[in-house]
């Protein structure tokens, strides 16, 4: 259900699986989606197929396998593992922009400001092309885009949220991922292969040490009117 929020957005709080989340249209309005998700999933980009996946392993466990109309690397959400908002912005509003390299930066600069309430420092907005490799190929949280956020405390800069955006006609959606617990370890054998050593990906992210609704309810506070 909408709920009207005091800063002009529409708020929804929701238990949903995955693969519903992803498959419906969002109204054409400011609103943010928390979604918990109901059972494990792995989410392919756009562009990926499921011969990336060992298909037969994942229907074992009981692991969703879902497609985002949005491109870049799988994303696995399980049942209180992460965070995960989308973000509506309509064509026409303050916050949107043409520019796709660009128009995720507002929201890198809104989760900062809420990782810093809640006292996590050290921390940089991407604003360059995409850095990638094999592993960001396959993984999303193995590269960095324009508007995610990392930090600054190690050379590795790890990722801490994810985004990834598609624009229609209407409006552009932002769905973006924090963990609270990451183990790529395991996850590793849902995958068919892997260009490398699991170790290898393991520093390339770092997890928030918070709970779930007070990560929401921060970043809340800090969206801009």
């Amino acid at each position: 259900m909408l709920t009207p929020h005091s800063r002009n957005w529409n708020q929804v709080h929701e238990t949903i699986s995955a693969g519903e989340q992803h498959l419906r249209e969002l109204p054409a309005q400011r609103g943010i989606w928390n979604i918990d998700v109901t059972r494990p999933a792995l989410v392919l980009g756009s562009r990926q197929h499921e011969t990336l996946l060992n298909t037969q392993r994942c229907a074992l466990d009981g692991i969703d396998i879902v497609r985002r109309r949005s491109g870049g690397g799988v994303v696995y959400l399980a049942p209180g593992e992460q965070v995960w908002i989308d973000i509506v912005i309509p064509r026409g509003d303050a916050l949107w922009s043409d520019d796709v390299a660009q128009a995720s930066w507002w929201l890198g600069e809104t989760w900062s400001r809420a990782l810093r309430g809640l006292g996590i420092n050290g921390l940089d907005v991407h604003r360059d092309s995409v850095r990638s490799d094999a592993w960001g190929e396959l993984l999303c949280f193995a590269g960095v885009g324009p508007g995610e956020v990392v930090s600054t405390h190690t050379d590795q800069r790890p990722k801490l949220v994810g985004i990834s955006q598609r624009a229609t006609r209407d409006y552009a959606r932002f769905q973006c991922t924090l963990y609270m617990k990451w183990n790529p370890h395991h996850v590793a054998h849902y995958f068919a292969s892997l260009p490398g050593a699991v170790d290898d990906v393991v520093p390339r992210v770092a997890t928030i040490d918070a709970d779930a609704s007070t990560i929401v309810e921060t970043f809340v506070a800090h969206l801009p009117r």
